[in-house]
């Protein structure tokens, strides 16, 4: 028996009033895969993952390892196993870092599985282990995205949406940032990543799209976009 894509999405379609920010797109994430999303500023991206997630209104069809979650609200694809770390991290900046991950583990009843979970996060993100009693607010910006990554992998998803995890970081980080999303996607967890840096998201990526104007407009393995003269002339740079 075939297994079903993580992610299949048809015909999406995403307006704000009169604008119409991602026109009937389709594009799938299989199961243990790991699909970049580039594009320009503008181009639909966060719309994209937004609409996956839940959290905006949008037309089309999206199924979640084989399954329709179009009548779905943001919740309850968390509780399948879908979850979006959004663009700007979102974390609770009042709150501790341990806090903020048992935010993120607001599904797991047993405290057993409580503390593997939390030990898991400290392997990934020694540095949260550092900082488990510290304000939230008071982190960098890197640290910021490696708890805002945690806190959504405490929920258990199967996959995993993320939105440009390199901004705002210096180059240091985000080799770090990245190192350990391979180290996520080794554990079998399928990942979409929307991304500013292309040459860093298809260098990771299996397969990717290229998002312009709402529309996908090339599409291939992350090694085929790469070397496309489109994407080398348009978003690497010389």
């Amino acid at each position: 028996m075939n297994t079903p894509p993580a992610l299949s999405i048809s015909n999406l379609e995403v307006s704000y009033g009169e604008i119409h920010a991602v026109r009937g797109i389709s594009l799938e994430v299989p199961a243990g895969g790991f699909v970049a999303l580039i594009g320009a500023n503008g181009a639909g991206k966060s719309s994209t993952l937004r609409a996956i997630a839940g959290e905006l209104p949008a037309r089309g069809t999206v199924f979640f390892e084989g399954r329709s979650i179009d009548p779905l609200p943001s919740e309850q694809r968390v509780r399948l196993g879908l979850n979006l770390v959004p663009e700007g991290r979102s974390i609770f900046g009042n709150l501790t870092v341990l806090e903020n991950l048992k935010l993120g583990a607001w599904n797991t009843r047993d405290s057993k599985v409580f503390k593997q979970d939390l030990a898991r996060m400290y392997h990934l993100f020694p540095r949260l282990e550092e900082r488990a009693k510290q304000v939230a607010g008071t982190l960098s910006g890197g640290e910021h995205q490696m708890l805002a990554v945690a806190r959504a992998l405490m929920t258990h998803p199967r996959l995993l949406l993320l939105d440009e995890p390199s901004m705002g970081l210096s180059p240091i980080l985000v080799q770090e940032i990245f190192k350990i999303l391979r180290a996520i996607h080794a554990e079998g967890i399928s990942i979409l990543l929307v991304e500013q840096n292309a040459n860093l998201a298809l260098r990771h990526a299996d397969h990717a799209y290229l998002l312009e104007l709402g529309q996908i407009t090339l599409s291939g393995s992350g090694a085929e976009l790469l070397a496309h003269p489109k994407i080398r002339d348009g978003y690497l740079g010389k």
